[in-house]
């Protein structure tokens, strides 16, 4: 055999085996290890070459076990006996066998990853090829960054069934799910299901690279649109510091006036008070009193002067006219009530808005009324 007969002397196997310091022992194995790599080996030669493993892979020494695993991670010369004992050695030389060696069968593998713990499923997961027996391993028992190394992996075969079991699993979390959308092939069920939950960027490529219907495209580009001016609609209401709100909205070009006539409709009045005080560059004490003056032209003034749309002021002026209609008490209806009563009336006025204004406020207004409904059915 070249690795013992010719290469190595006599002397080097029996430093290895009887070696007195761990520091000769790894010496020795890492020479043996190197020349088992290089040299041509028949089957005799493997035979012989698997007995020495076997030896260096029950040494008491790390240094030793680590020698196989620094020398023979991807060699097809450990044998598969080996390769899983040291799998279950210390990280030190387990992680870089469970990274490439091909020793593993597809059942070794999704063994240690239900049994093995997370640093060794992430290794798993890593590895330039992965089975779907493997990857369904992954997606039953990994942990989230095991999942997504293993989403990641563009030589893992992940069937649609794991797929669906990794959107289960961890359907909160968006590093796994991006992963997932950034997978090279998808199933269609794959990916109708995960573009409802993905948002931004991630969203936009898998509408450009995974097929997707036509109708679910669609939904996918309206619902986008409107959960973004739901989003900022929603935080108009909750922060403390609306001039600075609403002055970083105008610097990105968002402050529209489709969004101040949302936010109208869900009875932000600072909101939209400041809104249109940072449009028409107008102190917002002079803007609220314009806005809420008694007479004709104060709020045609201040908005006109503001730059909105001639169009949109009836709306507008419909909202202003309905809120101090509404007597606020306080309570937890207030809200609702204002929003109804402004919507029902905004609805009202001919060629008030475009057309998205419209089914927006008008999908509101379905919102509020099965809202209403829900309530009276709990509270009977």
């Amino acid at each position: 055999m070249a690795t013992t007969r010719t290469a190595l002397t006599d002397e080097d196997i029996r430093t290895l085996v009887k070696g007195a310091t761990p520091d000769e022992r790894a010496l020795a194995a890492r020479k043996l290890c190197r020349n088992m790599e290089r040299a041509p080996l028949t089957d005799e030669d493997r035979a012989l070459a698997a007995d020495i493993l076997r030896v260096m892979a029950a040494d008491a020494a790390e240094l030793v076990r680590k020698a196989i695993a620094e020398t023979l991670y991807a060699s097809d010369v450990v044998p598969r006996d080996v390769a899983v004992r040291l799998a279950r050695d210390v990280e030190a030389v387990s992680l870089p066998m469970l990274a490439f060696s091909p020793a593993f069968t597809d059942a070794d593998l999704a063994e240690i990853v239900r049994l093995g713990g997370p640093v060794r499923q992430v290794a798993i997961a890593k590895r330039p090829t992965l089975s779907q027996a493997v990857t369904d391993s992954l997606a039953e028992f990994g942990g989230e960054r095991a999942v997504t190394a293993a989403c990641a992996n563009p030589g893992a075969e992940f069937g649609e069934g794991g797929l669906q079991r990794v959107i289960d699993r961890f359907e909160a979390s968006e590093r796994v799910l991006a992963a997932v959308a950034y997978r090279s092939v998808l199933p269609l069920s794959i990916s109708e299901r995960l573009v409802a939950m993905v948002s931004g960027q991630v969203r936009e490529h898998m509408v450009a690279h995974h097929a997707i219907s036509a109708q679910a495209a669609l939904e996918i580009a309206t619902g986008a649109a409107e959960r973004a001016t739901v989003d900022l609609v929603d935080q108009a209401g909750r922060t403390a510091d609306v001039k600075a709100f609403v002055a970083h909205l105008n610097l990105e070009r968002r402050l529209t006036p489709s969004l101040l006539l949302r936010s109208l409709a869900h009875g932000h009045m600072t909101f939209f008070e400041h809104g249109v005080a940072e449009l028409a560059g107008v102190p917002h004490h002079r803007t609220w009193l314009m806005i809420h003056d008694a007479g004709p032209l104060g709020l045609r003034a201040i908005y006109e002067r503001a730059g909105l749309p001639a169009r949109l002021f009836p709306a507008f002026r419909a909202a202003v006219d309905t809120f101090h209609s509404v007597e606020f008490d306080g309570g937890p209806k207030d809200q609702e009530r204002f929003q109804e009563r402004m919507l029902q009336r905004f609805l009202t006025q001919p060629e008030a808005a475009a057309r998205e204004d419209v089914d927006y406020l008008l999908e509101r207004m379905g919102r509020l009324a099965a809202e209403t409904r829900d309530a009276a059915a709990l509270a009977g």
